[in-house]
């Protein structure tokens, strides 16, 4: 007999179906199984919780379709819009930027075509590993150290994916073998690109400035018209100038396939090349200029400017040591660049518009005006020079030792002498002078303490100290030794080499203050022209008359004062030399400043050489041989500047 209770007679007895299925009506224990599960299903299934299961499945469904006619219909546009995005590529057309020519057209720069290589960081292979490995097989296909390729990535960390600058400048051979070798590196890309070239170098680094690649807060600044790998202006005129030499970028929307791969081009926008930029300078003189600075003083500093006096404008405008422009516009390595900052010589720096220098004597030709001006003095006005005066236990020189002996304007401007000046700039014993506010006021008049307007960034201001300024910053009661020393060029009175050339550029032409400029217009891409104007910031305030009697002091000066070298040139010339005394263990800036021809002039030149001792040793020789070319040109093509 089987033991299985299944198969015992006692265990079958009556059953019952129920909605739990059937039960054995003999079996307690099914029974009470049965009961417990129908009572647990009836607890369950309660009308309020089906309520809540079915509400539940409603609102869930009701977000779904919410959802959807978000996306397709309010949000539809949007999305459509990423969808196209990664149908369509845009691509753009660099437009060519304009060439900027001196005044008898000659090119001062050109444009390079070539290859650029870039890096997009979000496209770089996540893991460190593998992405040092491709940035050091980059360093050594871009010959560009591995540090200084991480130090960009980090500096443009904010742009992840943007392509940012490796190196450009690269020739069609060296771009060929990279583009075969990069081509299986992720991240990595090569553009057509163009670059600057500058044909003068050094003689025109610091007036044309260069080109570059945006920096990061440019391109923060500027992203609405510029893309992150687009050139712009630096320094110099290709600064200034910008918006007219950048032009406009053509654009191509192409579509492409799933693996990016060009299929048709959508449409198309040609682009517009910059305006070319015409200066008044003329690039002979400029080279010849920085020639006979780099000769005469080849281990020393300094700046020569040279303008028409009748106009302003800019023929030359030099500045020494310079630099190779061309090193920034190729991209210049982090280690050239620390070595210009570092150099003691400070090559970067523009010595004729950022350079403030004491002014000494050169400031006298203006000083002599204003007080024929105010009637303190006239022609015949005299004053004994004996050496110097003395105010209580106080001793003013002249240079020279014994004096000068009686001295009137004219004489006073073409010896330079010191005790004529202290009269009438600070006045002495009975002798009224023009005091410290006079001064101000002249000094102002003819632009001193002010940017004169030049076509070039960065302007200095020079400064003009007043007893107000004295009393503020130096906690000082204003002293009339002061007014004396500035009555001379000294103290605290600072000027910028371009400041000298235009005060004299408007003795030059009878009391005319010209604002100085280099840019004469420009011709768009289409051959339309814009010539710009003439500015004159004032005029009159010297009349004529007394401005001649100036005039006649610098004719003075070359023909019998400081400046007596320039009298053997084949053209009048009339200046001013100035000493400026600034350290007391350093040697002075020597000055010279000038025009010719003397009666009509034309050609307005100032040179300063930082701590090159006397101004007629050491100035006056640079401008000798600068006036000597420019007059002695047997040709010429602008009659009118030459």
């Amino acid at each position: 007999m089987n033991n299985d209770p299944f198969f015992k007679t006692e265990n079958i007895g009556i059953s019952r179906k129920s909605s739990l299925g059937w039960v054995e009506e003999n079996d307690p224990q099914s029974v009470r199984l049965h009961d417990a599960a129908a009572g647990f299903l009836g607890l369950s299934l309660k009308p309020n919780r089906i309520i809540i299961f079915f509400s539940l499945i409603f609102l869930g469904v009701s977000l779904l379709l919410a959802k959807s006619f978000y996306l397709q219909v309010i949000r539809g546009g949007y999305y459509y819009s990423l969808g196209e995005n990664n149908r369509i590529k845009i691509e753009y057309v660099k437009a060519h930027r304009g060439i900027i020519f001196d005044r008898a057209g000659k090119p001062l720069v050109e444009n390079v075509f070539g290859f650029s290589l870039y890096l997009i960081p979000a496209d770089l292979p996540q893991e460190a590993a593998k992405k040092e490995q491709v940035l050091e097989i980059v360093a050594q296909l871009a010959g560009v150290s591995l540090e200084d390729i991480s130090a960009k990535i980090q500096e443009y960390q904010k742009f992840y994916y943007e392509p940012i600058l490796i190196k450009t400048g690269i020739g069609y051979e060296p771009a060929l073998a990279l583009m075969i070798q990069s081509a299986d590196l992720p991240g990595v890309s090569l553009e057509e690109d163009f670059w600057r070239h500058y044909d003068y170098s050094e003689a025109l680094a610091h007036l044309l400035g260069y080109v570059g690649k945006l920096s990061p807060q440019e391109y923060d600044a500027l992203k609405d018209s510029y893309l992150l790998s687009d050139n712009i202006g630096k320094a110099g005129l290709e600064k200034q100038y910008e918006s007219s030499l950048k032009g406009i970028d053509g654009q191509k929307k192409i579509e492409v396939d799933a693996l990016g791969r060009e299929k048709k081009i959508i449409s198309q926008t040609q682009s517009v090349p910059g305006a070319s930029l015409i200066l008044s300078l003329d690039v002979g003189l400029q080279q010849k200029a920085y020639e006979v600075l780099k000769r005469q003083i080849p281990a020393g500093r300094g700046a020569v400017i040279i303008s028409n006096p009748q106009t302003g404008e800019i023929l030359a405008l030099v500045d020494y040591p310079s630099y190779d422009d061309n090193l920034f516009a190729a991209g210049i390595k982090q280690a050239d660049y620390q070595k210009l900052l570092n150099d003691p010589s400070k090559p970067l720096f523009t010595r004729s518009i950022f350079g403030e220098y004491p002014s000494g004597s050169t400031i006298k030709p203006t000083i002599a005006a204003g007080a024929l001006e105010e009637n303190i003095i006239n022609r015949n006005t005299t004053v004994n020079s004996v050496g110097g005066i003395h105010v209580n236990q106080w001793f003013f020189p002249d240079w020279k030792a014994g004096g000068h002996g009686i001295t009137n304007v004219t004489k006073a401007i073409a010896l330079s002498v010191n005790s004529f000046f202290y009269y009438i700039g600070g006045g002495y014993g009975n002798f009224k002078g023009l005091g410290i506010d006079k001064l101000d006021k002249y000094f102002r008049l003819f632009g001193l303490g002010a940017p004169t307007g030049i076509d070039l960034p960065g302007e200095r201001s020079g400064f003009v100290p007043t007893p107000q300024w004295k009393e503020e910053v130096k906690k000082e009661p204003w002293y009339i030794g002061d007014t004396y020393h500035v009555s001379i060029g000294q103290g605290d009175l600072l000027v910028t080499p371009i400041q000298v050339n235009n005060w004299t550029a408007t003795v030059a032409n009878g009391g005319k203050l010209m604002v100085p400029h280099l840019a004469l217009g420009i011709v768009r891409a289409d051959g339309s022209q814009v010539i710009f104007p003439v500015k004159i910031v004032r005029q009159g305030f010297i009349k004529p008359a007394n401005m001649k009697i100036v005039q006649e002091g610098m004719r003075e000066t070359v023909v019998s004062g400081s400046a007596r070298s320039l009298s053997i040139l084949p053209v009048a010339v009339a200046g001013k030399t100035g000493t400026a005394q600034w350290s007391s263990d350093k040697k002075n800036h020597a000055w010279f400043t000038g025009y010719a021809p003397y009666d009509n002039p034309n050609f307005c030149i100032t040179v300063l050489v930082e701590e090159g001792g006397e101004g007629s040793s050491v100035s006056v020789p640079i401008a000798k041989e600068i006036m000597d070319y420019w007059f002695s040109k047997q040709t010429s093509t602008d009659p009118k500047v030459k």
